[in-house]
């Protein structure tokens, strides 16, 4: 699911391909530096722990764009 590459990680740009955001079922950009998947659409990011990407709403952090 996600890859180690460097000193960072890396998800796989196939479940980039298939992840959405929950709340507004758009395409999500992965900011690899935070370990987040960023919902533009819903002004949220989600959190990636320990290599898995967490889609609850709830679990998100506010952004301002």
């Amino acid at each position: 699911m996600v890859e180690k590459s460097g000193s960072g990680r890396d998800i796989d740009p196939r479940l980039l391909e298939i992840l959405v955001c929950p709340v507004t079922k758009t395409v999500l950009e992965y900011d690899r530096e935070r370990q987040e998947l960023i919902s533009r659409a819903a002004r949220l990011a989600y959190p990636i722990r320990d290599g898995i990407p967490i889609m609850l709403a709830e679990e998100a952090r506010q952004i301002e764009l």
